[in-house]
């Protein structure tokens, strides 16, 4: 027997259970380590970027000057902040409105239901070979003599018992009582 047929082992619901608590147990663990990681992470790049300050020793206007560059630093980055707010929400209503668009032209322009459409074998040949060629091939006509002449073969060779055969029975009876 192969791999892909074999069936599956079946887990009792005691193990099952006693699994998810496992994986459960497992991922919390490894949440807990995740924030752990942040944190260090970000005290990290912080001490990296912005350095400890030092007030001790500073006048009041060197402390003054400070609270200035800090409050020009937050506006520089509020107005930041804004104008990319601004953004995202002309992107989001721009977004909105083409999707009612979308919906709006599906509402409007159903599909309409396609039908087999049976095409000649000339307009075969026309859309496969482009609009150069212009041979024409009579495919049905060339099929329809062909059945003509069997057919006349067939009724020529006919046995004058399979009639009486046909004939004999109440259907044949109607038949001939008709033709009376």
């Amino acid at each position: 027997m192969s791999e892909g047929c074999q069936k599956k082992a079946k887990i009792p619901a005691s193990r099952r259970l006693f699994l998810k608590t496992k994986m459960l147990e497992k991922a919390i663990t490894m949440i807990d380590k995740e924030k752990k990681d942040r944190e260090t992470e970000r005290e990290r790049i912080l001490a990296e970027r912005v350095p400890p300050l030092t007030l001790s020793g500073l006048s009041v206007q060197e402390l003054q000057d400070l609270c200035k560059q800090l409050h020009q630093k937050i506006d520089g980055i509020d107005e930041e902040r804004y104008d990319i707010e601004v953004k995202v929400a002309k992107n989001d209503k721009e977004i909105e409105g083409l999707s009612q668009k979308i919906l709006d032209l599906k509402g409007k322009f159903k599909r309409p239901n396609l039908r087999r459409v049976r095409i000649s074998a000339d307009a075969m040949l026309g859309a496969l070979l482009g609009s150069k060629h212009k041979g024409s091939m009579d495919l049905r006509a060339n099929l329809k003599s062909v059945k003509k002449e069997e057919e006349t073969k067939d009724k020529e060779v006919t046995d004058w018992r399979k009639n009486v055969e046909a004939m004999s029975g109440m259907e044949g009876r109607k038949k001939l009582f008709d033709a009376v």
